[in-house]
């Protein structure tokens, strides 16, 4: 994107959100107007008119499980207008992790759109931030299988669906340096062979890289963490012109095998490079001397990983990319330069018709946790009707067939840019872990590992992943924390982390039931090397792709094969003994 045309984005984003209570209502008239013949809406009574009023009198908030029907019906075949005007032909799988199970969300041209304009606006702003000459992107992007449904629809992961997508594609190439490697690599059968490979390309061409992308951090840190095991071979690659036999795929060996000539030069720079590397700290930038930033999302279930991605990334700044999901985009990242942990996200108001529903604490939770709090809700208000300091969960209307769709997100009100908000991503509101009376949720298993992460940075020892469960087949319950660790630490050590963890859930309901063993003591179970690159190749056997893969931070009793590959790598068990009980 030329310097011109940064500008040009910047100034249409600046004009746009002067006036945002204007744009949402023709933003929902739109959206309403070309959607009127859906049998959804129709249900509802709205029978064709397009204001705000009737739009929220008629139709009600609803989640997931509301149109699931409707999806049903569309992945069965029925080409009829149930959700949007025309028919919906493809569909994006969620991630789907936490019970083993994915869900379907429409996808069509609107949602298309929409990504385009939120990756647009975002780079926009962080090419005036960081400019970038022309050159390359190391991106750890993988597509997943497409399948058809029943009905002949095409379903696969939101990320393929776009890269797949020759519109997308082009629009691309104007907003973002050039992917290192072959789309043959990026749609491998085999995401070991594609890693290795995008390692591969991103060293050929390590002086033209601009900065580094994956969708998540969460793959950025798996991909230098297998650096680490492999760059010898990498090495003899480069210094051969000869693709490693590991590499069985034909369509990625072809590929590859274009960009890959004899370079002994280069090859001895990596060697000595990682050779010299004690800690492997700042290799990105010592690899790629020319990256400006590394991008991906960050915020939520990513915080874990920002720790070990500053590690690698050294002096260069992380950048959390844009706030969305697989239902639809919200907002883009038009502060750059702030790091991952304070990010905020403009909402752009002409790609949806976006409410909040206004959170608050009960009396004597005011200090709690955002994330273990059972919020009092009043009536969704429009986006230019929230107030700085204040929690909202977001509600998304879109043009792919999602009317007043809660996303069960807790974000907070940053600021406003213009007139539109800038939203701070808290945490999911979903419990995760609860027996009777606890309940603590994503953020606060976030806190307490945590905190007893803090017992291991003294033996130099780091949790490479973690997960949980409730474990009901004892009396009482208890809860389980699972940690693969970078190496062995004394049984010392795990025990005093066992009580660190249990301590650190602060959710009163917890403390009081541990108190009277209504709860039994926390387990700490370590897991064998490796375990959660299993987990992950489960889940890319079921047709996940990794660059949508997140770590499900809890099992659920119906994840059978999950709680499988847990329970059989698991080396060492340890109970807290903080309550005496």
């Amino acid at each position: 994107m030329t310097v011109s045309c940064v500008e040009t984005v910047i100034e249409q984003f600046e004009e746009m959100t002067k006036d945002c209570k204007r744009v949402q209502r023709e933003s929902l008239r739109k959206i309403l107007e070309e959607n009127a013949d859906a049998e959804y809406l129709r249900n509802f009574g709205l029978e064709g008119r397009t204001d705000e009023e009737s739009f929220k009198k008629c139709v009600p908030l609803c989640t997931h499980q509301d149109v699931e029907p409707y999806i049903q019906r569309i992945t069965d075949g029925d080409g009829s207008a149930i959700l949007t005007g025309e028919p919906i032909t493809s569909l994006s799988l969620s991630s789907g992790t936490t019970q083993g199970k994915p869900k379907f969300i429409p996808f069509n041209d609107e949602l298309l759109e929409s990504t385009i304009q939120i990756y647009r606006t975002s780079y926009a702003f962080r090419s005036r931030e960081y400019p970038i000459s022309n050159g390359k992107a190391l991106q750890f992007l993988y597509g997943s299988k497409q399948t058809l449904t029943k009905g002949g629809i095409i379903a696969t992961t939101a990320t393929t669906n776009l890269f797949r997508n020759s519109r997308f594609k082009s629009a691309m190439k104007d907003i973002q340096a050039q992917s290192c490697s072959p789309d043959a690599v990026i749609f491998g059968s085999d995401f070991n062979q594609s890693l290795y490979c995008h390692l591969l390309c991103g060293l050929i061409y390590s002086n033209e890289v601009q900065f580094v992308f994956s969708t998540f951090a969460h793959s950025i840190v798996h991909a230098f963490r297998t650096l680490e095991q492999i760059w010898e071979d990498l090495c003899t690659d480069i210094r051969d012109g000869v693709l490693s036999e590991r590499i069985t795929d034909p369509s990625i060996r072809q590929a590859v095998s274009k960009v890959l000539y004899p370079n002994p030069e280069l090859a001895d720079r990596i060697y000595n490079t990682c050779v010299g590397s004690s800690n492997w700290y700042g290799i990105i930038p010592q690899l790629w001397p020319n990256a400006k930033y590394v991008s991906g999302i960050m915020t939520g279930s990513m915080e874990p990983y920002l720790k070990k991605l500053r590690h690698y990334a050294g002096h260069l700044p992380l950048m959390s990319a844009d706030y969305g999901s697989s239902e639809g985009w919200i907002g883009a990242n038009v502060n750059p330069s702030l790091p991952p942990e304070e990010a905020t996200f403009a909402v752009l108001p002409n790609i949806g018709y976006f409410e909040f529903i206004p959170l608050e604490r009960p009396i004597g939770q005011e200090l709690e946790n955002s994330a273990s709090v059972h919020y009092i809700e009043s009536e969704p208000v429009g986006m230019t009707e929230v107030e700085v300091g204040k929690i909202y969960e977001p509600v998304l209307t879109n043009g792919a067939g999602l009317y007043r769709y809660r996303l069960g997100d807790v974000v907070q009100i940053a600021g406003f840019h213009n007139s539109t908000p800038e939203l701070k991503f808290i945490c999911r509101r979903s419990l995760l872990l609860t027996i009777n009376i606890d309940k603590n949720t994503e953020k606060d298993l976030q806190l307490s590992v945590e905190e007893a992460s803090k017992l291991l940075a003294e033996e130099k020892v780091e949790i490479v992943d973690f997960t949980s469960l409730v474990e009901r087949s004892t009396d009482p319950g208890h809860y389980v924390i699972f940690w693969e660790l970078s190496s062995d630490t004394t049984d010392e050590v795990l025990g005093n982390c066992a009580n660190c963890l249990d301590l650190a859930f602060k959710d009163a309901g917890y403390m009081g039931s541990r108190k009277v063993n209504a709860i039994g003591p926390l387990e700490l179970r370590v897991l064998r090397k490796g375990t959660f690159h299993k987990i992950l190749d489960h889940f890319l056997g079921m047709g996940a792709a990794v660059s949508q893969f997140k770590t499900p931070r809890f099992v659920g009793p119906s994840n059978h094969k999950v709680l499988q590959i847990l329970n059989r790598n698991v080396v060492g068990s340890y109970y807290s003994t903080a309550y005496g009980n």
